[in-house]
């Protein structure tokens, strides 16, 4: 499809929420005549936000795709969600893509999710170039966002353009590479009037302008020789040394404008032609081969090989294999091979994307960003090639979830149909994990945050027509004991014909936090027959299974099995396993048995000013804290904390922090639970069993 590989960009739009990201890919695509009318987040009708869930939260919530053609090249691109529910789809996109152009606030600068979209960038080593947004907000400041983004983001940046007036009064730039004065007008058209830069201006573009040659000549060393001894720099080479500094990531450029009012978008498109890279600026990917690292170029005539980087599952058209081509060239009737399953993939189309359209084409080369209908094996990570030659690429991992709920049918009856829902969605949203809970028999779905779960709900009900209801997963405490004892216990029944006889005696011992449970054999002399005694220890276990306080699994215990007796006739299997069974049950109850609560590792990232409140709140949590660690402008606060005190602490974090928090939660250990917790949990386990 797109026959000149060095004209191709693929570009991810990646920033923090609400930073404007959705309506710069808008303009963009107004002004390249891709869609015919400038749509707004707001108003629910953009290009890139269709999803009914994205438009009643006005916000990304799934990566979208779409292409456009402006001055001889294809350019791709990827608008990608900014709200920490969402960002593993951000990752999967920055994977595959080439460049990308960080979105940034004028008003709220660099937020915590603007930094995780960063590391994205970084971990994918993608050139990139920055957009200070918002320019005609009230409070836009332009210097204040440039200052925050070198100390947050720790990047030095390039200021190639300088603004004219801000907040209500911003009306263009002063272009420090020309250097003209570009006016916007305030209509939406995107136009752009150059003149002479302003007299009052002037003496400070003068001097930003050597600023910037100074850094960028830095990308060549021939061109700083040439500055330092006073020569002019042509325009040519200025502009050869910062695409340079770009792909190499000396440095990120930055320029200004508003989204919404399509001011500075056209400056944006010419600069993502003009450094950017291309796939061959890129160079070849790396692959695996029989198990060998190789190298895949990115070159039309090379066997094809691409990787599927999200899925859309669709009750009606099936599922959508979205896909970045590497090398070579997907042509619609040639099939495919998938690496990962092993098997050949037949299909008839592939699609180009725009948005929640698509149309279709005869083939797809290197950087092309396409989609496939209806593949039956295929999945998110799977890599599909020409089978003469089977490399496969890493596909990223999704982000591990961080916040669970249970999920019950809101319909008596529907329970396999939400199963089978959440499934599908699944299969589109990695993120999302479907387990079943042997403990506390919930089946629980794990993801993002609260607003993920939310989304993955209404689009069940939306896609599937099926009613879930999200519910506080139970907590899955343990039960232990803290003394020994030792019981003697006889079981014997005589109801006509053979009866039921075991006797047992046993030693019930703590062990030590997190040693599990160990059965001692220590019959002599024939006391109980050999037979029987792994049915003594199948008792025990299975008592085990619901402890004496609140049905709850027993951990960490030793059972010594030392004494008992038998009847040569009653005896059997199940009386011993009965006798086992309740001997544990009657003992552990006289060993101090004690309720124990899973304790989860947190790590919180605040800016610096939350840190007191976030600690306080902790502690009012049962929380302690271990540490905290510095990281840009903002603070890691890492703790320990029991799982019933953070069940919901997502929402919880937004509200303290107006959502410039983030949080990853993992199970650390379990300990006891406080003597004073332990009977109200105790009691409300009874209540709920009687």
């Amino acid at each position: 499809m797109s026959d000149n590989v060095a004209a191709t960009r693929c570009v991810v739009f990646l920033a923090g929420a609400g930073a404007g990201q959705t309506s710069l890919c808008e303009a963009v695509l107004f002004n390249a005549k891709a869609i015919d009318r400038l749509g707004k987040v707001d108003d629910g009708n953009t290009a890139m936000d269709f999803e009914p869930e994205e438009i009643k939260r006005h916000t990304s919530i799934s990566a979208a795709v779409h292409h456009y053609d402006y001055k001889k090249h294809r350019v791709f691109i990827m608008d990608t969600p900014g709200d920490s529910n969402f960002m593993s789809d951000t990752k999967a996109a920055a994977s595959v893509a080439d460049g990308a152009v960080v979105v940034i606030d004028a008003v709220d600068g660099v937020k915590v999710q603007t930094e995780t979209a960063w590391a994205f960038a970084e971990r994918f080593g993608l050139p990139r170039l920055i957009f200070i947004n918002k320019m005609d907000r009230e409070r836009a400041d332009f210097q204040a966002t440039l200052a925050d983004i070198e100390k947050s983001l720790e990047t030095r940046t390039v200021a190639l353009q300088i603004p004219i007036g801000e907040a209500e009064s911003f009306s263009g730039v002063i272009d420090l590479l020309s250097p003209k004065a570009l006016a916007f007008p305030a209509d939406g058209s995107g136009k752009v009037e150059r003149g002479d830069v302003p007299e009052d201006l002037a003496v400070a573009a003068a001097e930003q302008r050597e600023s910037m040659i100074e850094t960028i000549a830095e990308a060549d060393d021939s061109l700083v020789e040439k500055y330092l001894e006073g020569e002019e720099l042509t325009d040519e080479e200025l502009a050869g040394a910062l695409k340079n500094g770009v792909l190499a990531g000396t440095f990120v450029p930055v320029i200004c404008g508003s989204a919404t009012g399509n001011m500075g978008v056209g400056v944006l498109m010419d600069l993502i032609n003009d450094v950017l890279p291309s796939p061959l600026d890129r160079g070849p990917r790396q692959a695996m081969a029989k198990g060998e690292a190789t190298e895949v170029a990115p070159d039309p005539g090379q066997p094809m090989s691409a990787l599927v980087f999200k899925t859309l599952a669709d009750p009606y058209a099936g599922r959508l294999s979205i896909l970045r081509v590497f090398s070579g060239t997907l042509d619609a009737e040639a099939g495919a091979y998938n690496v990962n399953h092993e098997t050949k993939e037949k299909f008839g189309q592939v699609l180009l994307i725009e948005g929640k359209n698509q149309k279709a084409v005869k083939s797809a080369g290197p950087g092309d960003v396409v989609a496939i209908p209806k593949l039956k094996e295929t999945v998110t990570g799977d890599t599909l090639v020409d089978d003469k030659r089977k490399v496969r690429f890493e596909a990223t991992e999704p982000l591990p979830p961080i916040m669970s709920f249970a999920i019950a049918a809101k319909t008596k009856g529907e329970e396999e149909k939400v199963f089978s829902s959440i499934a599908r969605i699944a299969e589109e949203d990695p993120t999302l994990r479907l387990d079943r809970n042997e403990q506390t028999k919930e089946i629980l779905l794990s993801g993002m945050g609260q607003v993920h779960l939310e989304a993955t709900i209404e689009k069940a009900k939306r896609k599937f027509g099926v009613d879930v209801e999200l519910l506080t997963p139970k907590v899955p405490y343990l039960e232990t004991i803290k003394k020994k004892t030792t019981i003697a216990n006889r079981h014997k029944k005589q109801s006509g014909g053979r009866g039921q006889f075991a006797d047992v005696t046993i030693e019930i011992e703590p062990q030590s936090r997190g040693e599990g449970f160990e059965f001692v054999d220590k019959i002599v002399g024939g006391a109980i027959p050999r037979q029987f005694i792994p049915a003594v220890q199948k008792g025990v276990v299975d008592a085990m299974t619901t402890g004496v306080l609140a049905g709850c699994p027993v951990v960490d215990v030793k059972v010594t099995l030392f004494d008992g007796g038998f009847h040569p006739v009653d005896s059997s299997e199940l009386a011993f396993k009965i006798a086992g069974s309740v001997g544990f049950k009657k003992g552990a109850a006289q060993c101090q048995p004690t309720l124990l609560e899973p304790i989860m590792d947190i790590a919180i990232t605040v800016p610096e000013e939350n840190v007191g409140d976030i600690m306080g709140d902790l502690n009012s949590r049962r929380g302690r804290v271990q540490g905290v660690d510095a990281k840009g402008k903002n603070q890691i606060v890492h703790a320990r904390v029991p799982m019933a005190e953070v069940l919901h602490y997502a929402p919880d974090l937004t509200s303290m922090t107006g959502g410039r928090g983030s949080f990853t939660m993992s199970l650390d250990h379990y300990e006891e639970v406080p003597a004073h917790l332990q009977e109200k949990i105790i009691a409300a386990a009874q209540e709920e069993e009687g």
